[in-house]
């Protein structure tokens, strides 16, 4: 039963206030995905809090959740470019549907992550970088880039990380790998070969693999194997027919929180370095405030 289907059968036992917002949606589903609460709630004659009872009436966890979903049902998008757009949309569309999609996207990530694995990560992570461990990265094209933007954060903390992309380097890479090392497997789609065989050699080797990406996929049932960690980080966007936008920002978001984590982990004695390092790159800059 697609979403509009639900809301139609769902429609007899909804209150008469909840009723309307549905009539609302049924009557044009594509503008109810894109228009802000306050006009919902003026077009239906009813108050803005329900508009979010009546998405949770119907079963979702509340409007960001049920516009997030109901724009997969009813738009498509443009194929290979973005979900969210339509080919006549000028600048100005471009912009808030490109950012109301994004900003929901992160809404139901915030609302949905575990934060019992985001401890598991941390501690992992902390604990390889007390012992001077190794730390790893890894990922292939899109997700190498988020690998390095990983290597650039952390090895500001004072730990030993590393960033690959390349296949053949991460199979050796993980090779080296022993008990107390870290391994970090970003991936958007899970169904990489490269980083499949890269986490396996590094789960066998007894090094704590933390993998970034979608729950279901080969790679995330790989981590769920043992004592690894799963990050999962599902999203509507179809990695086989859009560019990646959502994903790599839920990727970059995950990598950030796992920063904070391990910096406040290691403690105020971290803070002198950081700050010296923020000093030294100021002398870098051409013109220095006055």
């Amino acid at each position: 039963m697609s979403m509009l289907e639900r809301v139609l059968a769902s429609m007899p036992a909804l209150p008469p206030a909840e009723q309307r917002v549905a009539k609302l949606l049924l009557a044009d589903p594509r503008s109810f995905a894109t228009l802000p609460v306050t006009e919902l709630a003026a077009r239906s004659n009813v108050s803005k809090p329900t508009v979010v009872r009546f998405c949770r009436s119907v079963g979702y966890d509340g409007l960001a959740d049920f516009k997030l979903k109901l724009a997969g049902t009813v738009n498509e998008g443009v194929p290979f470019v973005h979900r969210a757009v339509d080919e006549d949309d000028k600048p100005n569309d471009l912009i808030v549907k490109v950012i109301d999609n994004a900003v929901a996207a992160m809404l139901k990530y915030r609302n949905n992550a575990a934060g019992h694995a985001f401890e598991l990560a941390i501690d992992a992570l902390t604990r390889a970088g007390q012992a001077g461990k190794r730390i790893e990265f890894y990922g292939v094209g899109n997700s190498g880039i988020v690998a390095q933007d990983a290597q650039h954060k952390f090895f500001r903390l004072g730990v030993n990380a590393v960033a690959c992309s390349d296949g053949h380097v991460q199979v050796m890479s993980a090779t080296m790998l022993g008990p107390g090392d870290c391994a970090v497997v970003i991936s958007n789609s899970g169904r990489s070969r490269d980083l499949l065989d890269a986490a396996d050699i590094a789960r066998r080797k007894g090094a704590t693999v933390i993998v970034i990406s979608a729950s279901g996929s080969p790679l995330a049932k790989l981590a769920q194997t043992g004592h690894q960690v799963l990050l999962a980080a599902d999203h509507p966007e179809d990695y086989d027919r859009y560019s990646p936008m959502v994903s790599r920002l839920l990727h970059l978001t995950i990598i950030d929180i796992l920063t904070t984590g391990v910096a406040l982990r290691l403690g105020p004695a971290l803070r002198p370095m950081l700050q010296e390092i923020k000093r030294n790159l100021r002398a870098k800059r051409y013109a220095l405030p006055e």
